[in-house]
Order: structure tokens, then sequence, then C-alpha cells
């Protein structure tokens, strides 16, 4: 008897069932692959001995900052590592570079750059002086790239010997600050933008009222990039006992240089004495390998800065710790109100991390952490008092300022017992200002118009489709003069002046870290552990921990977190990671950028203590 064929609607559903076993097999697969990398992350630590004597390799990734910002748990785990190397934490590579000086086991540093792509000068120049204390200690810095932007370059001009790729190129170009402007672009779209400001140089605004920069920001812009370009090219000659000058002439004749070279950018750079030597991949490895102790096999021995860092922290913890701490917090970001995540600044969750310090008996000193342009003025009260509470407990409070300090960033920060700064920190910015849109010709241009009845003569004061009223623009005007008021008299009780001295320095200018310690707006020069230092003086102890309190993760935030950085280490363990990196450039800067931050401004008020020359 003959066997029946099976019909053509069983065999597609057996071909389906087909396809779904080997998905599910693949899914498996993956799977245990995942658990696989997650059990070697946790064992990662013991498959990877230190070295006797090899180099530290300092190789940072991504962007220098303060604060790591939060990713999203679900994109943490699709992204793995790459996430995680999106940033780079300055303090770590400041505590490798100064544990490295003082330990035998590291004999030289390999600075590679090529991962970083950018950094903000104040974090460039508390990096420097990192640098500088290892040079001390007479052990070489080999810097070895693919190619040098200039935040690249700032860091390898500090090494011994400089190797470039042949097909490189150092790019220096000056610094510039460049926006667009949008009035005209408004008005076709019939949108008015009423602006309400206190502070002649408070130039948040102007990208929304003008189609050009205002006389009063072009003076001040233009002091602030001389001011910082003339600290870059100045310290690149010093470190590379180049002519003074050298650096501005070979920005300003770039194009002449690169035509007498036939456009020859390595050999150009080593005529200009920014690099020592031209090599290939394979060439810049054989020389490490003859500079520094190697294996059996002749190739250098190596450990990198996240490996170094883990060696030297589960070290430690076999020590005692001390049982006074000195916390350090961080406000990184754009200054916002409510709850938010690292990469802002939530007045509710630094103003709770604050109150729940001051309740501590083992803290002795508060150190605060600026890195922020400013934001909300009603969330930069709230953190301004919390640290107050702090201060009257007789904690000492500290400010280190970063990149940034500035508007609401020096808000917080004014009532400190000392502020420090680096030279290049961008600060000041004392002024506040409102803007609001309305869309009345908008929508009438559609055939669209608003109109009712209201029980007193502002019932719809805020209703953006309706005109702005002479009422609503005298009480936004009163509203923004009086939080003026506030931020100059808060600065002058803590600056420990007059309001009418504050006054004279502040009108929303910026003002570069110098010239505030000129102008008493800052106390001392120096960076985050010179702030520390200063901080555990004040509290008049010498033997303490420091400590970096954060926002409390949820359970599942946790999980992601430890999975993730397993990850990250499995992947070290398992041999990824990367050498003489080919480089991944500077995100190019998108027309529309201003206005992206637009949806960070949730001020209930409306009032914003913003700097508009602190890009973040």
């Amino acid at each position: 008897m003959a066997h029946k064929q099976p019909g053509v609607i069983s065999r597609v559903f057996t071909f389906l069932g087909k396809i779904i076993n080997v998905f599910q097999t693949l899914i498996g697969v993956v799977f245990i692959g995942f658990f696989i990398l997650i059990i070697g992350g946790m064992f990662a630590d013991d498959l990877q001995p230190m070295p006797d004597r090899g180099a530290l390799y300092l190789a940072p990734t991504g962007i220098l900052v303060d604060q790591k910002s939060y990713i999203y748990p679900l994109d943490q785990l699709l992204s793995g590592s790459h996430a995680l190397d999106s940033e780079t934490l300055v303090r770590d590579i400041i505590e490798a570079l100064d544990r490295a000086g003082t330990d035998q086991r590291i004999t030289h540093l390999v600075l590679d750059t090529d991962y970083l792509e950018g950094a903000g000068i104040a974090k460039l120049e508390e990096i420097s002086a990192a640098l500088m204390r290892f040079k001390q200690t007479d052990k070489p810095i080999i810097a070895v790239a693919d190619n040098f932007n200039q935040a690249q370059y700032f860091l390898a001009a500090h090494a011994d010997k400089i190797l470039l790729n042949p097909l490189g190129a150092v790019m220096i170009t000056g610094f510039g600050a460049y926006g667009n402007y949008y009035k005209d672009a408004l008005d076709k779209l019939k949108v008015k933008i009423h602006v309400f400001r206190a502070g002649l140089y408070k130039n948040a605004v102007e990208p929304f009222s003008r189609n050009d920069m205002s006389a009063q920001a072009r003076e001040e812009t233009l002091d602030m990039v001389g001011r910082l370009w003339q600290y870059y090219s100045s310290r690149i000659e010093q470190l590379r006992s180049l002519d003074k000058g050298s650096i501005n002439d070979l920005a300003n004749n770039l194009h002449l240089k690169i035509q007498a070279v036939d456009g020859d950018s390595s050999l150009l750079a080593q005529q200009e004495g920014l690099v020592d030597q031209v090599a290939g991949r394979s060439a810049m490895r054989a020389y490490l390998n003859q500079q520094i102790p190697g294996d059996i096999d002749g190739e250098f021995n190596s450990v990198d800065m996240n490996m170094y860092l883990a060696h030297i922290r589960r070290e430690e913890m076999l020590l005692a710790q001390a049982d006074n701490r000195v916390a350090v917090v961080m406000a990184k970001g754009i200054i916002m109100d409510g709850d938010q995540p690292e990469g802002s600044v939530g007045g509710d969750t630094l103003a709770q991390i604050l109150t729940e310090l001051s309740k501590d008996a083992e803290i002795k000193a508060v150190v605060l952490r600026v890195d922020s342009p400013g934001g909300s003025a009603f969330a930069s009260d709230i953190i301004r008092d919390a640290i107050g509470k702090i201060a009257e407990k007789e904690i000492p409070v500290v400010v280190s300022m970063g990149s940034y300090a500035a508007s609401g960033g020096y808000w917080i920060a004014a009532e400190a017992d000392q502020i420090l700064a680096m030279s290049t920190t961008i600060t000041g910015s004392i002024g506040v200002y409102s803007m609001i849109p309305t869309v009345e010709d908008s929508l009438a241009a559609l055939g669209i118009y608003s109109d009712g009845v209201g029980s007193t003569d502002i019932a719809g004061i805020m209703q953006l489709d309706r005109p702005m009223s002479k009422q609503a623009e005298i009480i936004l005007q009163t509203s923004v003069e009086n939080i003026y008021s506030r931020f100059v008299n808060l600065v002058a009780a803590g600056r420990n002046t007059t309001a009418t001295e504050i006054d004279k320095i502040a009108q929303g200018r910026v003002w570069t870290g110098e010239q505030a310690l000129e102008l008493g707006l800052v106390d001392q020069l120096g960076g985050l552990n010179k702030a520390i230092g200063v901080a555990a003086n004040l509290a008049e102890i010498s033997d303490y921990s420091i400590v970096y309190p954060s926002r409390i993760l949820s359970p599942y935030e946790q999980l992601v977190q430890e999975i993730s950085n397993n990850i990250s280490a499995s992947l070290s363990w398992l041999g990824a990671s990367h050498w003489l990196p080919s480089g991944i450039g500077l995100k190019a800067q998108s027309i529309l950028s201003p206005l992206k931050y637009l949806g960070n401004f949730n001020d209930p008020r409306s009032l914003y203590l913003h700097c508009d020359r602190c890009p973040m």
C-alpha cells in the first residue's frame, strides 16, 4: 500500500516547526554563552595577575567625565561593554597615574589616545597635573596613536616619546564658539519668543531672539576663548620645548604648511616638533617591545587601567578602613527639578543624598564636585538648602569645580566653606532668564483661533495659543529680577562681600577659574584631590577614607549593572582589548543641537540659571 503524501498545509507547518526548533536552539546557545560571560566575569580578576614588571596601558575611551551617565537597564544589557566604554572617569585616570608612579611593578606608561573622543579643557588640565607627578618619578611615558585631535594631543604632549602612524595627523585648529540662530526660522513659523532676563551678559536666549551674536556675547566669548587657547597653546609649547607662538602659527598657517609637505600630515607633525617618530603599528609594537620589560616571547608586559585599579582596590580592601570619611558628591549635568538619573542633576535626588550624609556620624566633611552649566532655579535652591543643613551641623563643605560650575552651578556652590576651581574652569554666569514661546500666529495661519472668557484678567496667562498679555510680561520680568537679586545676595553672603560688588562682576558674565580667583569668586586653584585635602584639613582629620555616595539603585538596576560589569570583565578576560585602535573621531555636531536641551528645562516657574557658554 502506498504511503499517503502529507498535504501542502501540513508540509508548511512542518517546515515552520523546524524553523522554530532552529530558533529555539540558537536562543539557547545565546543564553548559554551569555551566562558563560557572566560567570567568566566573576572570576576575571583571578585569571589576570599583575605583571611583576611592565607598563601601565592607559587608553581612555569616549568622553572624560566626573560621573558616568545613567544607562537604562535594557540599553545596558543590549549594548554590553560599548555603553560602559562611552565615558571614562577622570578620577580613575588620576588614581591610576598616582598609584603607578610609586608602584615598583610599573616601569613605563603607554598612553594610547585613539579611543578618546573629547574632554573639557579643565579635565585635561587636571589630568595634566597627574601626568606631571608621574613624570617626576623618571618613569618613561610613551604615547602612540593613529591620529591626534586637540584633546588627545594635549595628553600625548606629556610623553617622553610620541609615535604617530604614517597616515596620521595632529589636528590642532584652535578653539571656537559657534552656534546657530533661529529668529528668522521662528518668524517664518510665526512663533513669538518672549524673553525675560536679568544680566547684561545673560545670552542663553539669543539663539531664539536674534540671527547673530550680540556685541556683549561676542566680547565675553572672545575673551574666554582667547584665554583658554592661550593656556592650551602655551602648555603644548612648554611640554614640547617649542618656540613661543609656534602652535598659534601652526594653526593659522596650516593650509600653507601642509602644502609645503605635499599633504603629508605625519611628516608635518614631525617637522613641527609635535611627534618624535612616524611609525606603523608593527613598528610601534616593536619599539614598545624594546623599551618595556617583556615575557619569554619578547612581548612587552602591560596592564590596562581598569585591571590595574581592580588590583589596587582589592589590595586596599585588605587594609582596615578609617572610621572618618570624606564624602565626594557629584553634581554633573544640567540641574533639573525632581528626581533625575546620573547625567543630570536632580534637585530632589541630590538633596536626598546630602540629607542622608548629614545624618551619618562617620561623615566628617563633604566635597561637592560641580560640573554643571546650571538649569532650574528652583532645583538649584533645593540643593543649596540641603547644603545649608550640612553646614548647620558644622560639617565642612568644599566645592570642587570641574569643566563648568556656572549659573545654577555657582548658585549651589556659593555658600561653601571653600571653593576650588581649575584655571580653565568656566564659572560665574550669575544671571537669570525666562523664555516663553507663544504660537497664536502660527495657529491663525492654519485657521485656528483661541477665544473664551475668564474670571480674571490673567485667567489664561500661560496659554501658549494666546498672545502674551502685558500683565504676564510684568509678572515674568519681575520674577526674573527677584531671582537675580536673590542670586547676587546669596553670593555676596557666601563670599563675605556686598551685593553691589557682586553685581559688578555678575550680570550673567562667565569667567575662567583664573579670573574667578582674582575676582574672589573662588578661593584656590586645584583639582578634586586638592579639594578633598582642604576638606579634611577643615574637619581636622588626617586618617580618613573617601566615599562616593550616589542615588540608590533599584534591585533590578543593581542586577543589570552587575551583569554588564561582568560582561565587560569577561571580554577583557577573553582577550577582547583594544590595542592601537583606529581613531573614531569626534561626533559631528547637529545644527539643531541647542534645541535638544529644551526638554531638560522643567523649572516649575520657567526660571533658569543656565550658562549658554557651557555646552554639555
